[in-house]
């Protein structure tokens, strides 16, 4: 085993995933949070991250990831999408505010589950539970990771009971309902989708996610710093993202903390993490913090909104996993942002005439915080920049149809 699992909170040594999931993914001290530690050379990446390979997935990471070269993968073709340079952003930064600056796009929307950045996650999901004989398991979700792990867990044969929110997009709620697998959606919002899965985790003995810090979603969406490395050369000067709870912001965290030994010349990006207006507790949460000087304790402090956004992916009204990505935002020299929701639509027409695509709302709220973070003077000539986007307009029609209305 080239891997071991590390309590967070105590350091206990754990074992592999198959004694993880044994103790209902929980440390004898209690804590949910780990950690996989490897015993791999990192110069490997020197080979791997080689460009002009092709590279089919994310198991071309091997080597860092908490799996054998015999295991089976599943595995849809998802981890190796394009980080394409978007040059009408460039102009834009140029043209308006003289900033000269280039700006790249990871393009998980080309993923080849359901087409989110959740599938890779799911992908290494289904094939650990393969691997160690997982035969039903269960989260609550307000699309994506349904979407995701209902299509990967299908091709796995592991059965899978997903607990949605009221509000999830209907194409969301057929997608997962043609995977086979069981949808129930609650009366509620999200949090009363949670609250249902972990009764049904609890009575019906059924593994349930172990959420934003999952070290299963983790593993998986660290490999994007390997995908920098490969496509780009370089680390990015700044990350940009969309965050509801912020697993892809810590996994590029853990990514570099990992690479920090064998390239040291790679330096943590500046994190600007964007909300839109109608569900943005972690940016009040940022603005308090920074207002009051960031005193001791100031990650612990962040409110619960009620959502009233038509975005349901970026619904998470308590924001449980800020006491982690705040520091890791800060210690990056980043900031969290705000952008508005009325007139996203706007953006998502920019990005279909300069590149004819349609992304939809979660990835548009990434690009608007672009435009809003060089209102804000967060950007700046010579920074490389990387918009981590997520999913395109198929399962949010409404989007779509918004985007074609503009003018």
């Amino acid at each position: 085993m080239g891997y071991k699992l590390v309590c967070k909170k105590c350091d206990k040594v754990i074992g592999d995933f198959a004694a993880w999931f044994s103790q209902d993914q929980l440390c004898e001290c209690g804590s949910n949070h780990a950690e996989v530690v490897y015993d791999s050379d990192y110069r490997k990446l020197d080979e791997l991250c080689k460009p002009g390979q092709k590279v089919d997935n994310l198991y071309h990471y091997l080597p860092f990831l908490p799996l054998d070269e015999a295991d089976e993968q599943v595995t849809c073709g998802e981890g190796a999408v394009p980080i394409q340079e978007w040059d009408f952003l460039s102009r834009y930064a140029k043209d308006n505010y003289g900033i000269d600056c280039k700006v790249v796009v990871a393009r998980n929307d080309l993923n080849g589950g359901s087409g989110t950045f959740k599938d890779i996650a799911a992908s290494l999901a289904a094939t650990l539970f393969k691997k160690h004989g997982v035969k039903e398991y269960c989260l609550a979700s307000t699309g994506n990771a349904a979407t995701a792990y209902a299509t990967y867990l299908a091709k796995a044969g592991v059965k899978f009971d997903v607990f949605a929110p009221h509000d999830m997009y209907q194409e969301t709620q057929q997608a997962i309902r043609a995977t086979g697998q069981n949808l129930q959606v609650s009366e509620g919002g999200y949090g009363q989708a949670k609250a249902e899965a972990a009764d049904f985790h609890k009575n019906q003995n059924v593994m349930i996610s172990a959420g934003n810090i999952d070290p299963i979603r983790v593993e998986a969406k660290k490999t994007l710093v390997f995908e920098c490395m490969r496509q780009l050369g370089r680390i990015p000067d700044v990350y940009m993202q969309a965050v509801a709870g912020g697993t892809s912001p810590i996994a590029f965290e853990k990514g570099m903390r990992e690479i920090a030994d064998a390239y040291p010349q790679y330096k943590m990006p500046r994190m600007l993490l964007v909300q839109q207006d109608t569900c943005d507790p972690m940016v009040q949460a940022w603005e308090w913090a920074n207002e009051n000087n960031f005193p001791q304790g100031w990650n612990k402090h962040f409110p619960t909104v009620v959502p009233q956004t038509k975005i349901s992916i970026l619904t998470a009204g308590t924001p449980g996993m800020y006491p982690l990505v705040g520091p890791i935002v800060k210690n990056s020299g980043g900031s969290f942002i705000r952008v508005k929701e009325e007139g996203l639509e706007r953006y998502g027409r920019m990005v279909k005439d300069a590149q004819g695509i349609y992304m939809g709302p979660a990835s548009v709220v990434c690009i608007a915080g672009f435009f809003k973070a060089l209102e804000e003077k967060k950007l700046k000539s010579g920074d490389l920049i990387l918009l981590n986007t997520g999913e395109g307009c198929e399962r949010a029609l409404w989007f779509k149809q918004a985007i074609d209305s503009c003018k």
